[in-house]
């Protein structure tokens, strides 16, 4: 079918024990799909012949040597290596982890040289990527050193959004990381994408308290009162909508979190657990505040059913529809911030 312009999607392959590679492999099966992309996955054809093998899926995969030799209308993989790879599915395995971040660091490079438009990861096991090399957590960490900008893990599933003050850190530690500059950062950053990613013109965000009933006047601790309350009144007064802080423990449950645009939690578990709860299969993980786009699925590797041919692909395709729109508003954003005159002469995506 032709396109007068195809996005160019690129694929990262995780973790190849885990259902990642499966996944992926399952969604491009369906031919419908290279309609509105065309997809490059930075593994190997060898390894991924033997998923498609394994799995006994008819796709018919295009083994290229660089990003350029991508065809539109076919399943693109680019190779990042060239022997076979010992697949385990199910089994952690450090072995596996360096291929997992070749494929990152490969798939990174591109979205960084604007080789492919955006970049879709599948998911890793954050123990067996450390390296002397690679010491970070998570995607989330690795692409805020290769990329422009300040990123934060957004969550966001329709019109359920949620950010966080802190992902990766242990809990006795997160007091100590939310800061004043810290709180602004993030408020930023979330209004920001709501405007440019998500096209929406004010936004209203609301803000968890870091302690149990935001410290009930400072009977269970003072972070709230002492940070996170006068932070949020200075940014009120720069125009912005943010509201709080709400006790974490009943916002979801009334409701509430249905009046805004956005929600940033405190911590990891504080903003992940009812995110997952109200959407867990059809979330989606995206790294807001850099100056590229790049999404995930909700899930993790999920050993205990890999290989078995009978993981969901549904958290996944949400990330490539998502990865896609957000990159078209963006486009248009960008092209209206710089010359509104101009605006129709954009560059057109067709789905």
């Amino acid at each position: 079918m032709k396109k007068e312009e195809n996005i160019k999607l690129g694929v990262s392959i995780g973790d190849l024990n885990g259902i990642g590679a499966e996944v992926v492999l399952k969604i491009f099966e369906d031919k419908r799909m290279l309609e509105f992309c065309t997809p490059i996955i930075f593994a190997s054809i060898k390894t991924m012949s033997f998923v498609k093998n394994h799995f006994k899926l008819e796709i018919n995969l295009n083994g290229i040597h660089n990003v350029s030799q991508a065809t539109a209308g076919r399943v693109n993989v680019l190779n990042c290596w060239k022997e076979n790879v010992n697949i385990s599915f199910g089994e952690e395995d450090l072995k596996i982890g360096e291929y997992a971040i070749k494929s990152l660091e490969e798939a990174t490079k591109a979205l960084k040289n604007e080789e492919i438009d955006l970049l879709v990861t599948a998911p890793i096991n954050k123990h067996n990527i450390q390296s002397e090399t690679f010491k970070f957590p998570g995607h989330t960490d690795y692409l805020n050193q290769e990329l422009e900008g300040n990123s934060l893990m957004f969550m966001v599933n329709d019109d359920l959004r949620v950010g966080l003050f802190t992902d990766h850190v242990p809990v006795k530690d997160i007091a100590s990381h939310i800061t004043p500059d810290l709180i602004e950062e993030k408020i930023n950053t979330v209004y920001q994408s709501l405007k440019q990613d998500f096209k929406i013109n004010k936004p209203k965000i609301a803000v968890l308290g870091i302690n149990p009933h935001t410290g009930d006047n400072g009977v269970i601790g003072n972070e709230d009162d002492d940070i996170l309350r006068p932070t949020l009144l200075k940014i009120k007064t720069s125009g912005k909508l943010v509201f709080g802080p709400y006790a974490a423990d009943s916002f979801f449950g009334s409701k509430n979190y249905k009046n805004f645009d956005a929600i940033i939690a405190s911590y990891h578990d504080q903003g992940l657990i009812p995110f997952k709860t109200l959407s867990f299969g059809e979330g989606v993980n995206f790294t807001a505040g850099l100056n590229r786009v790049r999404t995930s699925p909700d899930h993790g590797t999920a050993y205990e059913i890999a290989g078995k041919g009978i993981a969901d692909i549904g958290s996944f395709k949400e990330a490539i529809f998502t990865g896609i729109k957000i990159f078209k508003n963006r486009e248009e954003y960008l092209q209206l911030s710089k010359n509104p005159l101009a605006f129709s002469k954009r560059k057109v995506y067709k789905s």
